[in-house]
């Protein structure tokens, strides 16, 4: 059973949207609440809850994808070298294979 806010966004299933929201609604609880304390002002305070759940939500939601795609290319690069790890083992390819004198001199 999936939950999709606004119809559209199926927070179960993207990466980095039920984190956001969650961190978007703690946002403009913080900021209108604030806000409300501050001024005293109902309608105003209500305004800048909801801007800053806009604003949370998004910076959330850039910095949680930005973070994903470096993972996603971090375990990529890994899987490629495990790969070229186990295909040049024991070949003269070998990083870490210790080059003796004779084999310096061909090189």
């Amino acid at each position: 059973q999936s939950f999709k806010l606004l119809g559209f966004l199926d927070v179960q299933n993207v990466p980095c949207a039920r984190e956001s929201v969650l961190y978007g609604s703690l946002g403009s609880l913080v900021l209108g609440l604030g806000h409300f304390l501050a001024t005293s002002r109902v309608r105003r305070s209500c305004d800048v809850a909801v801007g800053g759940f806009i604003c949370t939500m998004l910076g959330y939601w850039f910095y949680c994808r930005y973070n994903l795609a470096h993972q996603r290319i971090r375990q990529r690069m890994l899987k490629e070298g495990m790969k070229n790890r186990v295909l040049f083992e024991g070949s003269y390819l070998d990083p870490e294979k210790k080059q003796t004198g004779s084999e310096r001199s061909d090189s």
